[in-house]
C-alpha cells in the first residue's frame, strides 16, 4: 500500500484551521468532539471530511461566532449529500444546539456556565414535523453551533459524497461549509453487538410531557414508544420503560405495542434494529414471575429478559434480600436471567455466584484505583464466568465524578478521569465507556436512569452531584420546540454514546477479521486505564480511523461477496454471542465474550475532531486527518479489491 505520509503533508498544508480574529461574524466547520461554548474562538475551516460504513451515523458541527455585532435570524440547510446515490430526507438532520447553564461543576475545576447539550431538530426524526431550530440569534462576541447528523443507508454504494451546509441570516448574510463523506465498503449492524439496559422510569415522562403524575397507559405508551425508537436509533435499549400498572399487562396489548421493537419491525432508520434487553418490572411474587417468564418464552424473547435481584447491595438492597429474591426467581421462573450490580469480591463473600447470571460491577471496580480494586480486575471473574449462561456487564455512576462533591479528585485531574455522561465533561469522556467495555472484556452496559430530571432538563439537570446524571433526553413538547406532537429530544451526549457504540463495532470487526491484538493495542494506547480517559477528542477520531484502515487491509484479500442486510441478530443480555458488526458482524478483546467497536473526521484543528471529522491541524488531529485523507484518496483502489460481507455469528 502506498505510504500515506505525502498525503498527510498535503492535507496539513491545505487544511490547517486557524483562529479568526476578524470583527465580523464567522462560520466554520467543526468536528463532533468539540463542545462549542459561548466563549469558543472562531476558526477558519470551511470543510469537514467524514468516513463511514453503510448503516452508520456520522456527525459534525457548523459553528458561528457573532463578532462585534452579533447576527439575527440565523437559518441553515443541507438538502443532501450527493455521490453514487443521494443521501437526503430523514438521513440528513440539522439541529440547533441549546445551552444548559450549570451553577456547580460536576468535577471541581470544570468551568461553570453555559454548556451545549439539548439538540432541537429542524425536522424531528420521530414525527417528521418542522420544529423550532430556526431562526435563532447569535449574540455579539459569542459562539453558537448547529449539529448535523448523516445516516448512511444500508444500501448506499461505497464512494465519495459531497454536500453543502448553507448558513443564512438577516441582512443578506450567507456562508457555506462543505461536507465530504467517504463511504467504505462495510456495514454496521442495526442491532448493537453490545447489549445494553438503559433504564427509564415512566412517571418522569408523564410529568415532563403532561405536567401530571397520573398518566394512563393509553396516554403514556405512545410517548414511551417514541423514546424507545430514539434509543434504538442511538444504538442502545431502554429496557424498563413499561408502565407498571396494571400488572400483569394484558399481554396481547403489550405484544402489539412492544413486539415491533423486540422483533425489529419498528420504523427505525436502522432497519431491523431490535431491543437487546427487557427487564421484568412487575411485583416480585411467584405467580407474576412465572406468568412473565412463560409469555417471554412463548414469544421467543426470554433470552433477552432479565430481573434485577437488587441494587448495589448492601446500600440499595441488603444481601439477605438479594438471596431471598434469587431463591424465589430460581424456583418460580428458572429460565429468567438474573442481574445484580455488584463486584466479584461481594459475589464470593456473600455466596451469590449461583444466583446471579449477569454480574454488573462499576467501571471503578473493574479497572480501579481504590486499594481493593486497583488495576485490571477482569481475572477475578474467571471462575464466575465458567458457569454456563453467566455474563459480565459494566456500569458507570456518580463515582465517575464523585458521589460526594470533590471526591475522586486524583483521578479527575485535567486531561484524565473516568468515562462520564455528565454534560459539563468533555465529549471524549462521554464516548469512552464502550472502549473501556471492550478492553475489560465486558459484554453489556447498564445505566441506571435516562429521564431522572426530564421535567427540568432544559434548565437544570444537577443530580447526585453531577450535571446530567441520569438524564440523557429532553422533553420535546410543542411549547419547547414547536410542532404538534410530543417527542423526545436527544442530548449531545446521546450522539456521543452512539459514537462509542459504533466505535465498539469497529473494534469488534477488526478482532473478528483476524487481528484482535491490533484492536486491543489501539484501544489501550487511547485509554491506558479506565481512570485515565483523555479529553483529546482528536485522539478518539485517530484511533477509529486506524481501525477502519486495518479492517480494510484485513478484508481486502477476502473473497468478494454480496453482503447481508445489516441487522440480523441481537446479542442477548447475558450471552457473549452477537449480531453483525461492521462488515455485518464482529467481539474482540480478552477472555470469554470480549467484543470489539466507528465515527467521522473535520478539516483539522489542534483541539478537536468530529467523532470522525477533521477540522484543524497538528498533533493527533493531523494524524486523523492524514489517515482520513489517505482513505479518501485510496478508497477507489480498495473498493476495487474488496467487497465485504461477514455473516452474523450465532451462539
Amino acid at each position: 500500500m502506498p505510504s500515506i505520509r505525502p498525503l498527510q503533508a498535503a492535507l496539513l498544508s491545505l487544511t490547517v484551521a486557524l483562529p479568526v480574529f476578524a470583527a465580523g461574524p464567522a462560520v466554520w466547520g467543526e468536528g463532533m468532539m468539540v463542545k462549542v461554548r459561548p466563549g469558543t474562538a472562531a476558526r477558519s475551516a470551511t470543510e469537514v471530511r467524514l468516513t463511514a460504513a453503510r448503516n452508520e451515523f456520522v456527525s459534525f458541527q457548523v459553528a458561528l461566532q457573532g463578532g462585534d455585532t452579533g447576527r439575527k435570524g440565523v437559518r441553515a440547510k443541507l438538502p443532501s449529500l450527493e455521490g453514487p446515490t443521494k443521501l437526503t430526507g430523514p438521513d440528513v438532520t440539522l439541529y440547533r444546539e441549546t445551552l444548559v447553564t450549570t451553577k456547580q461543576a460536576s468535577v471541581a475545576g470544570e468551568p461553570v456556565g453555559a454548556w451545549p447539550d439539548g439538540l432541537v431538530p429542524d425536522t424531528d426524526e420521530i414525527a417528521g414535523e418542522t420544529r423550532g431550530a430556526f431562526p435563532f440569534d447569535v449574540p455579539a462576541r459569542e459562539a453558537r453551533a448547529l449539529w448535523v447528523d448523516v445516516h448512511v443507508p444500508h444500501d448506499a454504494p461505497p464512494g465519495d459524497y459531497l454536500g453543502t451546509v448553507t448558513v443564512e441570516a438577516d441582512g443578506g448574510f450567507q456562508r457555506q461549509v462543505t461536507a465530504r463523506l467517504t463511504v467504505v465498503d462495510a456495514a454496521l449492524p442495526s442491532t448493537s453487538s453490545l447489549p445494553s439496559a438503559f433504564l427509564l422510569w415512566p412517571p418522569h415522562v408523564c410529568r415532563a410531557h403532561t405536567g401530571r403524575e397520573d398518566c394512563t397507559p393509553e396516554e403514556l405508551q405512545p410517548l414511551l414508544t417514541r423514546y424507545q425508537r430514539m434509543a434504538l436509533e442511538h444504538r442502545f435499549t431502554l429496557s424498563s420503560l413499561f408502565p407498571r400498572k396494571p400488572w400483569p399487562p394484558e399481554w396481547s396489548g403489550f405484544d402489539a405495542t412492544w413486539g415491533p421493537y423486540l422483533e425489529g419491525t419498528a420504523p427505525t432508520r436502522l432497519r431491523g434494529a431490535r431491543m437487546t434487553s427487557l427487564e421484568y418490572v412487575g411485583p416480585l411474587d411467584a405467580a407474576n414471575l412465572k406468568d412473565f417468564t412463560a409469555h417471554m418464552k412463548e414469544k421467543g424473547w426470554l433470552d433477552r429478559a432479565y430481573v434485577q435481584l437488587g441494587d448495589e447491595p448492601p446500600y440499595g438492597t441488603s444481601f439477605a434480600q438479594v438471596r431471598a429474591t434469587g431463591d424465589l426467581v430460581r424456583q418460580a421462573a428458572p429460565g429468567l436471567r438474573t442481574m445484580l450490580t455488584t463486584n466479584s469480591r461481594e459475589l464470593r463473600a456473600n455466596g451469590l455466584e449461583d444466583q446471579v447470571d449477569t454480574a454488573v460491577p462499576l467501571v471503578n471496580h473493574l479497572d480501579g484505583t481504590d486499594a481493593n480494586f486497583r488495576g485490571d480486575q477482569r481475572g477475578t471473574y474467571t471462575d464466575f464466568l465458567e458457569r454456563r449462561g453467566t455474563a459480565l456487564w459494566m456500569y458507570q455512576s456518580c463515582m465517575s465524578h464523585g458521589c460526594a462533591y470533590g471526591t475522586n479528585a486524583p483521578e479527575n485531574k485535567p486531561g484524565a478521569g473516568w468515562p462520564s455522561y455528565m454534560l459539563d465533561r468533555s465529549a471524549a469522556k462521554a464516548r469512552a465507556m464502550e472502549w473501556v467495555t471492550f478492553l475489560q472484556g465486558a459484554t453489556g452496559e447498564l445505566y441506571y436512569q435516562t429521564v431522572g430530571m426530564l421535567s427540568t432538563a432544559w434548565a437544570d439537570q444537577y443530580r447526585f452531584n453531577g450535571n446530567g446524571d441520569g438524564t440523557l433526553f429532553y422533553p420535546g413538547t410543542p411549547e419547547a420546540i414547536g410542532g404538534k406532537t410530543d417527542v423526545p429530544v436527544a442530548s449531545l451526549r446521546l450522539k456521543l454514546i452512539r459514537q462509542g457504540m459504533q466505535d465498539y463495532e469497529w473494534l469488534k470487526a477488526v478482532s473478528d477479521a483476524g487481528d484482535p491484538a491490533f484492536a486491543r493495542k489501539v484501544a489501550r494506547d487511547l485509554i491506558p486505564a479506565a481512570s485515565r480517559v483523555t479529553d483529546d477528542g482528536a485522539a478518539f477520531d485517530a484511533a477509529r480511523l486506524k481501525l477502519i484502515q486495518r479492517y480494510e487491509e484485513l478484508t481486502a484479500t477476502k473473497t468478494p461477496g454480496a453482503g447481508t442486510p445489516p441487522d440480523a441478530g441481537t446479542q442477548q443480555p447475558g450471552t457473549d454471542g452477537g449480531t453483525a458488526p461492521v462488515p455485518d458482524e464482529a467481539p474482540g478483546g480478552p477472555p470469554k465474550g470480549t467484543p470489539g467497536s466507528t465515527s467521522s473526521d473535520v478539516t483539522p484543528d489542534t483541539e478537536a475532531q468530529a467523532g470522525g471529522c477533521t477540522t484543524g491541524g497538528g498533533g493527533t488531529a493531523a494524524v486523523a486527518g492524514g489517515l482520513l485523507f489517505a482513505a479518501w484518496a485510496l478508497g477507489g483502489m480498495r473498493r476495487q479489491r474488496a467487497r465485504v460481507a461477514v455473516p452474523a455469528r450465532r451462539k
